[in-house]
């Protein structure tokens, strides 16, 4: 996201808090950017699933969200969908980053290279989205189920140090309703995680066609229930950002130089 030049008014002139009460706008200030990411991550999600089980590619019973991307036609709409909602995450990530480093120019609530490192671990993660959605899951395995684990692992541990950043930010700039949330869904995240990552580790077999009593079936159906989980964990997550950067606004400046 080209955020170049001149970046103010991250907050407003004389702000020193979010507690005001504002409309729930999609459309003010910069809220649009993590509206944007959960519905277009919601619809991907949805879209895939749909289109897999109709084509009966998948049971309908909780596939992987991977293997509903596998097979062609569904597999061109995942890889393009969740490439543009890696995109829309980075740019949701730096534009928080931003605001948290705006806010703690004014506060001093946390050192600046917890948040720089928050953006990179978030990063990361959005690489790894990246990765899932262009190296397909029967294609090569290896490198797509690496790309999964990376997102998945740098996006738990995105939400749990963007919940620590809330409530050190606490009064001035979160309300406990918020910190709460977060903390909620950064705990179900994280908890989920941890079968969803131990039960694929425990399966033998690459496939998307399963069947209840084969081989590793409740493995697969525990990792893929908690992998639902954790992802949509992530939305609703980001869904708590929107209040916060209805307060934004993004500038991009445009500079004229001497031609050659």
């Amino acid at each position: 996201m080209p955020v170049a030049g001149e970046r103010q008014p991250l907050i407003p002139k004389g702000a020193r808090g979010w507690r005001g009460r504002m409309p729930c706008s999609f459309t003010q200030g910069a809220a649009f950017v993590p509206a944007l990411l959960v519905s277009w991550s919601s619809a991907a999600f949805i879209i895939s699933y749909v289109t897999a089980v109709l084509f009966g590619h998948v049971e309908p019973l909780f596939p992987y969200i991977s293997d509903t991307g596998a097979k062609p036609p569904e597999s061109g709409i995942f890889g393009f969908m969740i490439n543009v909602s890696a995109f829309l995450g980075a740019a949701t990530m730096y534009t928080k980053y931003l605001i948290v480093k705006k806010q703690n120019e004014l506060t001093n609530f946390i050192g600046p290279f917890f948040n720089i490192s928050t953006l990179i671990i978030g990063v990361l993660g959005c690489i790894g989205m990246g990765i899932v959605a262009s190296f397909q899951e029967l294609a090569v395995p290896a490198v797509h189920d690496g790309g999964a684990l990376v997102a998945f692992l740098c996006g738990v541990l995105y939400i749990i140090l963007q919940t620590v950043i809330s409530y050190k930010s606490r009064p001035q700039w979160s309300t406990p309703c918020i910190c709460h949330i977060r903390l909620a869904l950064s705990i179900m995240s994280f908890i989920a995680a941890i079968p969803m990552i131990a039960c694929a580790s425990l399966i033998s077999i690459t496939k998307i066609d399963w069947n209840p009593g084969e081989k590793d079936y409740l493995y697969h159906f525990v990792s893929a229930v908690c992998e639902w989980i954790v992802a949509f964990g992530f939305v609703f997550y980001f869904l708590t950002f929107i209040k916060e950067f209805q307060r934004v606004t993004i500038k991009i400046s445009t500079e004229m130089h001497e031609s050659f």
